[in-house]
């Protein structure tokens, strides 16, 4: 007769000895893969919900940007290059500055890999009397905006003034009665009405805008030019410094001014919401770590004490069992059997018994921490079913029953066979 038909007509005999066995290791592995299980529900459920705030972060984010940037767009240009001799009182009280640096500035600039600004509009600039009109006007001589090389190309915020042709304030076109087509002579020289602008509320309304090689020739001032406009990048941070430091490298002898109150308080919303929106998720995965970590401390000390309880009871049911088979192993000593085929005997018997109740409990584990956890990753399960936990459980429980039989089976394998007999 084999040692496995040996065990299994025992288990058939024993059956309450057997299943309270049974179900000491079922807990215990229940409680190991439970607690395993719903860890990793949580840490699925986190990443589901970091996720989802990251995703709603960046999509207001965009928001805010999008918002941003149409805004400045409406607004128009808000960085202002000047040079770096320019008084910016004179500048303020006469609404054009009064010194001068080459064109090409805009063109050095536009060539650079500069990233703070962009749509740049170089620009000559000044407030004059009107000889014909006997008006006081600003005259701004523009050209189309310069092109940075390194980037895609962009709508330009303002279209350049062709040649012959002025575009005309609010004030001076009711106030002259001027329309699209009119003809126009400013300094000696015609012009042709293209454009005249809705009012504005601002020195644009007495502004005329022409052409700017031809405000040079009028003004004297070939190939120069008083400002570049531009527009500012989205930028984190102290965004000016890092204009001017940038401006800086590139034109030395120039400075560089910030206008637009709204867009750097609207800038300062969007960066502060960008702060708010990242610590709001640093502190949702604080709490997730934070609730982690107590079910870790949890399950450190539960899984321990539910295991050790288990083996202890293991070892209870053995030595019960060694006490209620002494006959059985007095008659199977008496006629042969080692004491290491007996042990053998109560030690696969414990092989058997992990196993089963590793299987069991692997499985009523998984369930009730899949139950329990608040993960909505999947909605068949199969996201609980781990193979390495599997493998743990029919590793964990045969050790944990062996362990637990060992002192029962050296106590069987040390009895004399006569003493069996007679106390049986």
């Amino acid at each position: 007769m084999s040692i496995w038909h040996l065990i299994l007509r025992e288990i058939f005999h024993r059956k309450l000895n057997f299943g309270l066995g049974l179900i000491s290791v079922v807990i215990a592995v229940t409680c190991l893969t439970g607690a395993m299980t719903l860890l990793r529900a949580h840490d699925l459920e986190t990443d589901r919900i970091v996720a989802e705030r990251e995703a709603e972060t960046a999509q207001r984010m965009k928001e805010l940007e999008d918002d941003y940037r149409k805004m400045m767009l409406k607004m128009g240009f808000n960085v202002l290059i000047l040079p770096q001799d320019q008084n910016l009182g004179d500048l303020y009280a006469d609404d054009f500055a009064s010194h001068y640096m080459p064109e090409e500035y805009a063109t050095r600039l536009a060539n650079s890999k500069i990233v703070t600004i962009n749509h740049l509009l170089p620009s000559l600039q000044q407030k004059l009397k009107w000889p014909e009109q006997q008006r006081t006007i600003i005259l701004i001589g523009t050209r189309g905006e310069v092109p940075l090389l390194h980037r895609d190309m962009k709508k330009p915020l303002l279209d350049a003034v062709p040649p012959g042709t002025v575009v005309v304030g609010h004030e001076l076109a009711q106030s002259l009665k001027l329309s699209k087509g009119d003809k126009i002579t400013l300094l000696g020289r015609d012009f042709t009405v293209t454009t005249t602008y809705e009012e504005r509320g601002s020195k644009d309304d007495i502004t005329l805008w022409i052409d700017l090689k031809e405000a040079q020739d009028l003004l004297g001032k070939t190939g120069q030019i008083n400002a570049i406009l531009a527009l500012e990048c989205e930028c984190a941070g102290d965004r000016l410094a890092q204009i001017r430091r940038e401006i800086s490298a590139i034109l030395p002898d120039t400075q560089v001014i910030e206008f637009a109150s709204q867009a750097l308080a609207r800038a300062e919303a969007r960066n502060r919401a960008a702060d708010e929106a990242e610590a709001a998720l640093l502190a949702e995965k604080h709490n997730r770590a934070e609730m982690r970590s107590r079910q870790e401390s949890f399950a450190s000390i539960l899984v321990p004490l539910v295991v050790l309880g288990a083996a202890a009871w293991l070892a209870t049911l053995g030595i019960a069992n060694v006490r209620s088979r002494l006959a059985e192993i007095g008659i199977l000593r008496a006629i042969g059997v080692r004491g290491s085929q007996i042990m053998l005997l109560f030690l696969q018997k414990a092989i058997l018994l992990g196993l089963v109740g590793g299987a069991i409990g692997y499985l009523a584990g998984v369930m009730i921490g899949a139950s329990l956890g608040d993960v909505v990753v999947a909605e068949n399960g199969l996201w609980a079913w781990d193979p390495a936990l599997l493998l743990m459980a029919l590793l964990v429980a045969p050790v944990l029953s062996v362990v637990a039989s060992w002192i029962p089976a050296i106590l069987a394998t040390r009895q004399d066979p006569a003493l069996a007999l007679r106390e049986s």
